[in-house]
């Protein structure tokens, strides 16, 4: 059996936390692990084989890294140029495998959810293994427990040919009103939606082909003409981008006679919310979940969340307060599914703050910016112990280093130095530059920029260890 996880997703619905370019599945929101390293670990037994990776292309070595430091294993990484949901995603892998001659099982799992039972996850396994072994697209359902109305639900039936613990899919009800849910929840007959699958490669190529031949042709082009560089494969651009955005649900799922589904009562938890988050967090005596430095008087059920300033609420209820360092959102726990909207306004009004924290995570390591005016701007850059920015240069601005703690190896168009604590140096505009760690501790230093123009796209890479391009869009930061 082979994992695919699938990390492309933007989190909108969880901001001012997520962000684009470094999303929810790549926070730790329920533990000392990332969601995304939770999902992983959870694989780790007999018969799983190291899984799939499908990601964003921007996020590669976000996901590199995050499997790096927990010692994890994957066994491909498919990288998508931009998300085109979950149909063609799984369609990618699937077609990848089965032109290495393998048509394994695939378990689909997103990369941002919560299990709690870990033994009730594998024996709900078990079962879906029997039915996927005979053929069947296996989904796995949530008992409904309560009147949620953010959640898809499916409506299931016995069926005798279906091997035990698997239900017939007789319905799909995408998320319905509080009266019908009310009604789904009495019935005992619904399950909610997980988002988590399991059938064979083959099965699953087969009756995407019958109900999507778009899908199947434009995914089957765009891996023949995508780069693969060892356990990489970086998906065409241009022809995925003709490809149609659907989901595994309403693509296949909703369409095939063969849809079934097996119970996983695991303590599932999807973290779509700010109030997903509020449920699967202890609570104080009043119902509270706090988080960084709060102080709370006479207020019930909140989730209040500090990044460094102190947060004080008073005298409220069923509210969520999420501080960052650029950012704060105050949202009733009944509107947190509007968060989205809130993020697709702030899009459309060009706002930074939906793509990028202060901190700024990079292959090499990762930048914080401390201060900006009119003319200059001022960056905490960390660099991990052996990385290396690329060599560049600036067309409008000058920079100045200062060394915190650690050793800098700098060139400075003809010149090598190092540089150690509390020593700086000053770099020139134009000037062809470029920051190392040789040392075995982390590089931490302060850079003040002064120019005409500090937008992140005044860079031109000559030389990159890491393949990026010479001239990155605004959304790709320098280094």
């Amino acid at each position: 059996m082979i994992p695919v996880i699938l990390s492309g997703g933007s989190g909108s619905r969880l901001w001012p936390l997520s962000r684009k370019q470094y999303p929810k599945q790549f926070l730790a929101l329920t533990g000392s692990d990332t969601l995304f390293q939770q999902t992983i670990k959870r694989l780790r037994f007999e018969g799983m084989q190291p899984p799939v990776l499908v990601c964003n292309l921007e996020h590669r070595f976000i996901v590199r890294e995050q499997l790096k430091t927990q010692q994890l294993e994957s066994q491909t990484l498919l990288l998508e140029p931009f998300g085109r949901n979950t149909a063609p995603a799984v369609a990618m892998a699937a077609m990848q495998l089965l032109a290495e001659g393998r048509d394994e099982l695939l378990l689909i799992l997103p990369a941002d959810h919560v299990l709690a039972d870990q033994r009730a996850f594998q024996q709900a396994l078990a079962l879906a293994t029997c039915a996927a072994e005979k053929g069947e697209m296996v989904l796995f359902g949530i008992p409904a427990s309560r009147p949620e109305t953010g959640y898809g639900y499916i409506k299931s039936a016995v069926d005798p040919a279906l091997p035990t613990g698997s239900m017939r899919v007789q319905q799909f009800v995408e998320k319905p009103d509080e009266a019908r849910a009310r009604e789904f929840v009495a019935s005992g007959d619904y399950y909610w939606n997980s988002g988590m699958f399991l059938f064979r490669a083959s099965r699953y190529l087969e009756e995407l082909k019958q109900h999507d031949a778009d899908i199947y042709d434009t995914c089957l082009l765009a891996l023949e003409r995508s780069q693969i560089d060892g356990d990489q494969i970086t998906i065409d651009a241009a022809t995925f981008a003709c490809c149609p955005d659907n989901s595994i649900d309403y693509t296949v799922m909703e369409k095939t006679s063969r849809a079934c589904v097996v119970p996983l009562d695991a303590g599932w938890n999807d973290v779509g919310s700010w109030s997903s988050i509020w449920d699967v967090h202890p609570k104080d005596q009043h119902g509270n979940v706090l988080s960084g430095d709060v102080v709370i008087h006479d207020s019930h059920n909140c989730l209040v969340h500090g990044n460094g300033k102190l947060v004080s609420v008073i005298g409220v209820q069923d509210i969520v307060v999420v501080e960052t360092k650029d950012a704060t959102m105050i949202v009733h726990k009944d509107r947190v599914q509007d968060v989205k909207a809130m993020v697709n306004q702030l899009d459309a009004d060009g706002r930074s703050e939906t793509q990028n924290h202060c901190q700024v995570y990079r292959p090499w390591g990762s930048y914080d910016s401390v201060d900006m005016g009119g003319r200059f701007q001022v960056k905490h850059i960390t660099v991990n112990p052996g990385a290396t920015l690329s060599l560049q240069m600036h067309h409008h601005r000058a920079e100045h280093w200062i060394v915190v703690s650690g050793t800098a190896e700098v060139t400075c168009d003809d010149k090598v130095f190092l540089l150690t604590e509390n020593q700086s140096t000053y770099i020139p505009m134009t000037a062809v530059h470029r920051l190392s760690n040789p040392g075995k501790i982390p590089l931490e230093i302060i850079e003040v920029q002064s120019g005409s123009y500090l937008g992140e796209d005044d860079i031109q890479r000559l030389d990159d260890v890491y393949g990026r391009s010479e001239t990155p869009t605004l959304s790709l930061a320098a280094g």
